[in-house]
């Protein structure tokens, strides 16, 4: 099957083409690469794979031609970062994501996985969230979120079979490591700092999952007969994987023990989810793998080995953008005749 990964540059789209390749798919590697091509190398030699540096909001639809299957990871990939510039947000996260989606149907694509977040419950008003709960996204990056859920399921038909993925919060290693998600920060700020910072009182509920399995579920989103997906919206994670903040920094002591846990009174986290996995496990068979406690000592080995850095600031998603950003400004400034000198 030949598949294209939007966002495949990222934290999840660089072990997700790996997986595709390994299990014999042919890979059309779509991104920006704002986070640097060179963390493909981990791919880059492998046969199938075609690296396709564009942007979704502008690529030429001919790159759509002969494509089976379509898996959207692209854009701005964070609450914070989404708040940069609304607008920016919207044309990427929203009406880019929508032209990819339209134009995959029009090239004649049969599969569409859409790669969503459990966010869009926003400040749950009950415990077990299922996928036929009311979702209430506080955030712009969960209100694009939910727009293309929405978008996605009205140009579904028998010939566009439609999968949406709601991630928990997502921790372990990648090669486009992120130390701006929950586990992978608190873990990382524990080693290197001995301390765990939690925002308000630490009650606010996630669903974790290891980035491997959401690699795992949207494969199966993929690979999975029609009668089993398509047209369907699953969380993605374990019901065994619901912690408190709270609980999640007691964790994190226990791995790394001469942190002390800081509370942030005067930074609360209003977001708060406890996510239901029946359906997932239900339908498709689908169990987490890595558990919690297993994620947190895989992060500080790495840490210890040197094998990723708390210094590199691609790393951190908001700081990155906002450094691109600062670079764009002053290289306009000063280039003429297409050079800087």
């Amino acid at each position: 099957m030949k598949v294209l990964v939007a966002g495949a540059g990222g934290y999840i789209g660089i072990p997700l083409c790996h997986a595709l390749l390994d299990r014999g798919h042919d890979v059309v590697a779509l991104d920006r690469y704002f986070f640097g091509k060179d963390k493909m190398a981990v791919v880059a030699a492998e046969p199938g794979l075609t690296i396709l540096t564009d942007d979704i909001r502008a690529f030429d639809p001919k790159y759509l031609n002969s494509v089976d299957a379509v898996i959207d990871l692209a854009g701005l990939s964070n609450d914070l970062s989404a708040e940069i510039d609304p607008d920016m947000t919207q044309s990427i996260n929203c009406a880019g994501a929508r032209r990819l989606a339209r134009l995959s149907k029009k090239a004649g694509v049969r599969r569409y996985v859409y790669s969503s977040s459990a966010s869009v419950y926003g400040h749950g008003t009950r415990e077990s969230l299922s996928e036929e709960s009311e979702c209430e996204p506080l955030t712009l990056y969960a209100q694009c979120k939910l727009r293309m859920e929405k978008y996605v399921a009205e140009i579904a038909s028998p010939e566009f079979e439609t999968v949406i993925f709601r991630n928990g919060t997502v921790f372990g290693l990648a090669p486009r490591m992120r130390f701006d998600l929950a586990v992978n920060n608190m873990t990382m700020c524990a080693w290197k700092d001995n301390a765990i910072r939690v925002n308000g009182n630490g009650e606010q509920w996630r669903p974790f999952v290891h980035v491997k399995d959401v690699v795992r579920a949207l494969i199966l989103g993929l690979e999975q007969p029609a009668c089993d997906v398509a047209g369907e919206i699953f969380n993605v994670g374990s019901s065994k994987m619901n912690y408190q903040v709270r609980d999640l920094a007691q964790l994190i002591v226990h791995a790394v023990p001469q942190a002390k846990v800081q509370r942030v009174p005067d930074n609360p986290d209003a977001r708060t989810y406890n996510v239901s996995f029946a359906k997932i496990e239900q339908r498709l068979g689908f169990e987490p793998s890595v558990p919690l406690h297993s994620g947190i000592l895989e992060i500080k080995s790495a840490l210890e080995r040197k094998d990723v850095s708390p210094e590199d600031p691609t790393c951190y998603t908001l700081q990155w953008y906002r450094t691109l950003i600062d670079w764009h400004s002053r290289i306009k400034q000063v280039a003429m005749y297409d050079r800087i000198i």
